[in-house]
C-alpha cells in the first residue's frame, strides 16, 4: 500500500511520466482541429508546414520534414541514403526501430557496444565494428544525453567517408556546446510518441541541412509521388505523412518545449543535489558538463546484486513511487526478433540495460513529488534493498 499522510487519505502515486496540456492548450488545439475538419485540409496543410518551420528554427536545421512516426523518419532517411545491401553501425542499446528501419530499408545492422558513462557509444567502438561494407553510422542520444564524443564521431565518419545519422527520438532541444541534437550529421530523426518530452500524439520529424535529402524525404513520405498534386510515383515510398490534427497538437506542444525542458532540468538538479549529499546506493548517469540535456529520463545505476524488479515493486507498493520501464531493459540482440544480430563484444550494453532504473521525471513535477521519490529511495537504502 502507498504511504498515507496524517489526514488518513492515501496520497496519489508519483507517476513515472505525465503528459501535460493545459485548458488553454486544449482550447487552441480543438479550435484548429475544428477548422481543418470544416475545410477538409486534413493532411500536408498549413499547420504541418508551420510545425516544420518552427521545429527547424528551434533545432537550428535548414529543413524539417514532418512524418507519421519516429520509425518512419528513420526509414525515410535510410532509403534516401541507399543502404540497400550495405552495413550500418547501430548501438545495441536502443529501441527496436533504430535497427528495424535499417532492415526495412534493405541494410544490415551491425551492433556496437555501449559507453556506460553516457549510454551512447565511442569512436573506439565504431572503429572496432567497421566492416568493408559499412556505409554509415547511427548514433542514439539515449535519455536525452548527447555524448561529448559527438564531435570526434562526426570527424571519424567524415575521415572514413561514411555518413552519420542521429536517432534523436529522446533528445528534443538537447545540445552539446550549443549545437542541437540531430544536427551533427547528415540528418537527424525525432519522435513525438506520447512518452516523449513533447508530443503530437503520434508523429516524427526529420531534420537536415542537405537540400537533396530534404527533397527526397518529402517524396518518400507521400507514397513516392513526384508531388502532392501529381499521381506519378518516382520512388518506392509509403504513407508516411503527418496529418493536420497531429501537426496541430505537435505545433502547440512544441511552443512549450524550452520551458518544459527547463522544468525537467530543475527537477533533475534537485535529484542531483540529493545524490551528491547522500548515499542512496545509486549512481546517476550524468550528462557531460558541456551537454544541455533535456532529461527525457533520469537513469541511475544499481549496485551489482540488487534485485531491480524487487526494488521497483517495493517503491510502488510501499511509497506509491512508480519508476518507468528502463530506458531499455534489454539490448537489441536479446530480443527474439533480432537474436541474429548477436555477436561478441556487447557486454557493456548488456550490463547497462540490466543494471539501471529510471526515476520519475516530467515537466509538471512538484518539489513535493521529487522529495517523495528521494524519501522512498532513502527508505529502500535503510532497509537494505539498494545494497
Amino acid at each position: 500500500m502507498a504511504s498515507t499522510p496524517a489526514s488518513g487519505n492515501p496520497r496519489p502515486p508519483v507517476p513515472p511520466i505525465r503528459i501535460d496540456f493545459s485548458a488553454e492548450d486544449r482550447r487552441w488545439i480543438t479550435e484548429r482541429i475544428d477548422e481543418v475538419l470544416a475545410n477538409g485540409q486534413l493532411t500536408l496543410g498549413k499547420y504541418g508546414e508551420q510545425f516544420e518551420a518552427e521545429f527547424a528554427r528551434q533545432s537550428g536545421a535548414r529543413h524539417a520534414i514532418a512524418v507519421s512516426s519516429g520509425t518512419s523518419s528513420l526509414e525515410i532517411i535510410l532509403r534516401v541514403l541507399k543502404v540497400d545491401g550495405r552495413d550500418v553501425l547501430v548501438p545495441a542499446d536502443t529501441f527496436m526501430a533504430t535497427a528495424t528501419a535499417v532492415i526495412a530499408a534493405g541494410g544490415k545492422p551491425i551492433l556496437m557496444d555501449s559507453d556506460v558513462r553516457t549510454m551512447s557509444t565511442s569512436p573506439e567502438e565504431i572503429l572496432r565494428k567497421l566492416t568493408p561494407n559499412t556505409v554509415g553510422i547511427m548514433i542514439v542520444h539515449i535519455a536525452g544525453i548527447v555524448t561529448d564524443a559527438m564531435p570526434a564521431i562526426a570527424q571519424l565518419a567524415k575521415d572514413k567517408g561514411l555518413w552519420l545519422v542521429e536517432d534523436a527520438a529522446h533528445a528534443h532541444a538537447s545540445r552539446l556546446d550549443g549545437k542541437h541534437a540531430g544536427t551533427f550529421g547528415i540528418a537527424g530523426s525525432f519522435s513525438f510518441y506520447p512518452t516523449k518530452v513533447m508530443t503530437s500524439a503520434e508523429g516524427g520529424m526529420i531534420v537536415t541541412d542537405d537540400d537533396e535529402l530534404a527533397k527526397e524525404a518529402r517524396i518518400y513520405r507521400d507514397q513516392g509521388k513526384a508531388s502532392f498534386h501529381q499521381n506519378l510515383h518516382v520512388r518506392l515510398g509509403s504513407n508516411w505523412r503527418m496529418s493536420e490534427p497531429h501537426a496541430i497538437i505537435g505545433l502547440r506542444h512544441h511552443s512549450h518545449l524550452e520551458q518544459m525542458v527547463a522544468d525537467r532540468r530543475q527537477w533533475a538538479a534537485r535529484y542531483d543535489a540529493a545524490f551528491a549529499a547522500n548515499d542512496y546506493g545509486l549512481c546517476p548517469i550524468a550528462p557531460p558538463a558541456n551537454c544541455h540535456a533535456n532529461y527525457y529520463k533520469y537513469p541511475v545505476m544499481l549496485r551489482d546484486g540488487v534485485d531491480r524488479a524487487a526494488v521497483k515493486s517495493w517503491l510502488r507498493e510501499t511509497h506509491g513511487v512508480i519508476c518507468a520501464g528502463e530506458v531499455y531493459e534489454k539490448p537489441l540482440h536479446e530480443h527474439p526478433a533480432l537474436a541474429h544480430l548477436a555477436g561478441p563484444g556487447l557486454e557493456q550494453s548488456q550490463y547497462l540495460c540490466a543494471r539501471h532504473i529510471c526515476l520519475p521525471m516530467f515537466a509538471s513535477m512538484t518539489a513535493e513529488e521529487v522529495d517523495r521519490v528521494l524519501a522512498a529511495l532513502a527508505d529502500a537504502k535503510a532497509k537494505g534493498l539498494l545494497g
